[in-house]
């Protein structure tokens, strides 16, 4: 009989914790919105969702991060701001209604309140570095305020039991990285880091909370004089952090966790099916292989409805980001300045970018049914006890002289300049005005980083290497250069966008004042409905 393993085991009882989490207490008050005004909320929170263009997983984070800021610039003092944050959040259909406890507000106010200490605590010469820690310290909040409100004890207990796994599994070997040698601890934290990215897609602020939970172990219920020391060295700190996440070994160690995440996802789909009896099911490893086929079966096809979604969602997005840019900034400047306005040219400016987005998105397919077969060994692999561990090497990059690191970095900037030369090339001939030419380069680049990112989704389940071909180099050779300004750009259009600027200011406070109300309403028109006898 095949023994399951020590690390397998505390997963399954990890699960049943989970599981009797979920039951239901009776007799605790809970918290409940007006289903009406909640509709109306949740619509909104979905039009949003279409144009911040954020990932699913990460868009309730977003939505109490943007909530907190909204609530705290426009109040002085941070009292009283839990209750209606948690029922903004209920209406906007990011959690349940009649399914969070109301004691829970009291911990989001403490939660609140700390974070709000640490930020009119700190200190800094730089203006610009205050509003950066606001910023991060916000995140951080809101990271911590969706786990109170929602507790992911499933998701944690998958993460610690990939991060044992791999800390038996990856090795460097000698001179894999540009460092004096690198600490056991050290090395420990990289993978810990690497999972969180590779497994659930974790951003930086969650990775950077659930650090500083390892930092300080009391995080969640700091001593006041514990608090006070933070506050004084949050500069430090957050420069601590964030060294930790652009480690070298951090992206090496995501590379390899990223392949195979996999099992760890279907055995984590298996348990959680039945956590109540699934020592007794993994003991059958016959009737395991069938479940894991389910499992694959169902991500398979969840993976192709999210590869739709986010290709449709992104060409919204784009097109409608398009069409503002075009109306406000285009065709002023070709009318007025240039004097030399098409209409012809605008249409086609408009309609590119959300088709070549398309296009770009439509050849991505899942992975081959041979990968099926490798999952299924992975899985067994990571179950079962064995005296053989598979490992898996960080080697050190091919040792390079000057004179070639020279011509690579040529080779470089040459696609750089063939590819942005060949597009401007072809604008000009297709009588772009220099503004139309400059927003086209700046959508493409941001087009073509969105696309990448959507075929890296699509191959979530993947375990097999993809083969190079001479077509997918050249390809490689061509869009690099200007994925990699659109992923820059990606990161500032997530500060600069204007046109989540205008929905906060100009139009998310009225509305949330109108749904506060439109609740208020039905209260009282049901108050008095209740009087008629």
């Amino acid at each position: 009989m095949a023994e399951i393993s020590q690390q397998t085991q505390r997963l399954s009882q990890k699960y049943q914790t989970w599981y009797q989490s979920l039951q239901k207490k009776e007799g605790i008050p809970v918290l409940q919105v007006d289903e009406v005004a909640s509709k109306v909320a949740a619509f909104y929170e979905k039009m949003r969702g279409i144009i911040e263009w954020k990932e699913e997983h990460l868009l309730r984070k977003a939505a109490i991060e943007r909530m907190l800021k909204r609530r705290l610039l426009l109040i002085e003092e941070a009292k009283e701001i839990a209750g209606p944050l948690v029922l903004e959040l209920i209406r906007g259909g990011h959690f349940p209604n009649n399914s969070i406890e109301e004691r829970k507000i009291e911990i989001v106010q403490g939660i609140v309140h700390k974070y709000i200490f640490i930020i009119k605590n700190s200190s800094s010469p730089k203006e610009e570095l205050k509003i950066q820690l606001f910023n991060w310290i916000l995140g951080l909040a809101a990271c911590e305020i969706e786990e109170v409100l929602d507790p992911p004890r499933k998701e944690r207990a998958l993460i610690d039991y990939m991060t044992d796994l791999m800390k038996e599994r990856i090795e460097i070997k000698e001179g894999a990285l540009v460092i004096k040698g690198i600490s056991e601890e050290e090395k420990d934290k990289q993978i810990y880091i690497a999972v969180q990215r590779a497994l659930f897609k974790l951003d930086s602020p969650i990775i950077s909370y659930h650090l500083l939970k390892l930092y300080y172990s009391q995080w969640i219920n700091l001593p006041q004089e514990q608090l006070e020391e933070i506050a004084k060295n949050i500069y430090s700190i957050k420069e601590k952090i964030e060294k930790d996440l652009e480690h070298p070994l951090s992206e090496k160690s995501y590379q390899i966790c990223e392949r195979y995440d996999t099992p760890y996802l279907i055995l984590g789909d298996i348990i959680g099916k039945d956590p109540i009896n699934a020592k007794e099911i993994l003991l059958k490893p016959e009737n395991v292989e069938s479940l894991i086929k389910e499992s694959y079966g169902k991500r398979l096809k969840t993976s192709k409805e999210k590869l739709l979604r986010a290709a449709i969602y992104s060409v919204i997005s784009i097109f409608v980001t398009k069409i503002l840019v075009a109306i406000f900034i285009e065709m002023p400047f070709d009318i007025y300045i240039t004097h030399h306005f098409s209409l012809a040219v605008l249409a086609l400016n408009i309609l590119m970018p959300p088709a070549l987005m398309f296009l770009m998105i439509l050849p991505i397919r899942p992975p081959r049914k041979e990968n099926l077969q490798r999952v299924i060994l992975e899985v067994m692999k990571i179950i079962y006890e064995s005296k053989k561990k598979d490992i898996y090497q960080i080697k050190p990059p091919p040792k390079r002289g000057c004179i070639m690191k020279g011509l690579l970095l040529l080779l470089y900037l040459l696609s750089f300049i063939i590819s942005f030369g060949f597009i401007i090339w072809g604008l000009q001939k297709l009588d772009f005005s220099i503004l139309s030419i400059i927003i086209f380069v700046v959508f493409l680049s941001l087009i073509l980083f969105a696309a990448i990112r959507v075929k890296h989704r699509a191959k979530e389940l993947q375990i097999e290497e993809d083969k190079e071909t001479i077509i997918t180099s050249i390809f490689d050779f061509l869009t690099l250069p200007i994925a990699r300004v659109g992923k820059w750009l990606s990161s500032q259009w997530e500060r600069y966008n204007v046109l989540i600027i205008l929905f906060n200011i100009l139009i998310e406070l009225p509305f949330q004042l109108f749904i506060e109300f439109l609740e208020q309403w039905r209260s009282f028109l049901k108050e008095k409905k209740e009087e008629i006898h």
